[in-house]
């Protein structure tokens, strides 16, 4: 239809995606750029975990309550995203982790979070591959995950579904490199003009040059480096995701008295700010990793140290040895360094760049990108959740 407005979403990780989702639900039509043909970025690089369990008190564990349910509902339309909830154990060996974890437990959130503390034998029954040595673990139900290797086709063929349906229309371009962003159009390498009411750009860690790293500007937005691995099949299901006691260190929920206490961290820790985390593909595989590296130039070769100890602390928590790795990686995600939930800024009239929502991007991106609709362009948003298809 002639008289329906039109987005120019560039950019198509998880917060590109979002924002195209969003827009066509709220009945624009979507023109959608992507510098590769498949995006190959952070997006596809990661554990797929929606981690409401270690997300701060207050807007951030409100968006990621929202984002949760979002989550759940677009997979209703897109099944290929592969979303499960099946919640999250954080596993802990020592008593100063397991205070911590008693802590946050009895927070006046804890119900929000959906978290319980539950003691070696309550674990197991949870989880009964968690066979190792452990005291106890936080269990949260709230976690989910979904597929980083198909959540963003399945999202795209959902729109092009929607649109040969008669809703508004949706087309992908890909391997299109943008060279020029003006109010109402864009422009890429291969001289064609895509033009629109709005122009809405998520550059992920694009930062150093070209148009998409002129938007930001002097935004206070740094890159992070982590570097992860994936296993063949698990002979058998993790009924959760896991995560051991050094992500105690990093995730804000875990911020509570007791965290002060802990013993210091081990050398290879705080050399590779290494946290385990465990999450299962839908074939069995295990995704496992991750550290953080913030010093740039990044060196493009990866440190095997971290590898042989994630893999060692997975061991001795399921008690019995992982399948052989068949695959490892770095990826590279864009973070804010001012404690905002991401950079959402207008350059230019008509013009919106959204970055920087750092680890939380594969959660709290379908929250972000409804906040960037309805808060921020004033567009009346329909609520999917628990209503089917909108």
């Amino acid at each position: 239809m002639a008289d329906r407005p039109r987005v120019v979403v560039v950019g198509a990780g998880i917060v590109g995606t979002m924002h195209a989702v969003w827009a066509q639900r709220c009945g624009w039509d979507v023109v959608h750029l992507e510098r590769d043909d498949e995006p190959r970025s952070a997006t596809v690089r990661n554990f797929g975990l929606v981690w409401v369990s270690g997300r701060a008190t207050g807007e951030e564990l409100d968006l990621a309550v929202r984002a949760r349910d979002l989550w759940e509902a677009f997979a209703s339309d897109a099944p290929g995203v592969g979303f499960r909830p099946d919640g999250s154990l954080t596993v802990v060996q020592r008593p100063d982790e397991l205070a911590v974890l008693a802590e946050v437990a009895a927070r006046p959130d804890a119900a929000t979070r959906q978290v319980e503390l539950l003691d070696a034998d309550e674990t197991r029954r949870i989880n009964p591959a968690v066979r190792g040595d452990l005291l106890g673990a936080l269990w949260c139900r709230a976690d989910a995950v979904v597929e980083p290797g198909r959540a963003l086709g399945a999202l795209r063929d959902s729109m092009l579904g929607a649109s040969n349906g008669g809703g508004p229309t949706y087309r992908y371009l890909g391997g299109r490199t943008v060279t020029a962003i003006d109010t109402g159009r864009v422009t890429d390498h291969t001289g064609a003009h895509h033009t629109g009411d709005l122009v809405v750009v998520c550059p992920g860690a694009e930062h150093h040059a070209g148009p998409l790293a002129d938007l930001l500007g002097n935004a206070p937005v740094r890159r992070v480096m982590l570097q992860m691995m994936q296993t063949a099949p698990l002979a058998e299901r993790l009924t959760t995701s896991v995560a051991d006691g050094d992500s105690l260190r990093y995730y804000p929920a875990f911020d509570v008295p007791a965290r002060a206490a802990m013993e210091p961290p081990a050398e290879v820790v705080e050399r590779f700010a290494l946290q385990l985390l465990v999450s299962q593909r839908a074939g069995g595989e295990l995704t496992i990793g991750d550290t953080h590296h913030y010093d740039e130039p990044f060196d493009f070769a990866c440190d095997e140290t971290p590898y042989r100890e994630l893999a060692a602390r997975l061991e001795r928590i399921l008690g019995a040895p992982l399948p052989p790795v068949v695959r490892r990686w770095t990826g590279v995600y864009s973070q804010v360094a001012d404690g905002a939930i991401c950079w959402r800024d207008q350059p230019a009239d008509g013009v919106w760049v959204i970055t920087g929502p750092g680890g939380r991007g594969m959660t709290l991106s379908p929250a972000i990108a409804e906040q960037t609709w309805s808060a921020h362009l004033g567009v009346d948003t329909p609520d999917p959740v628990g209503v089917g298809a909108t």
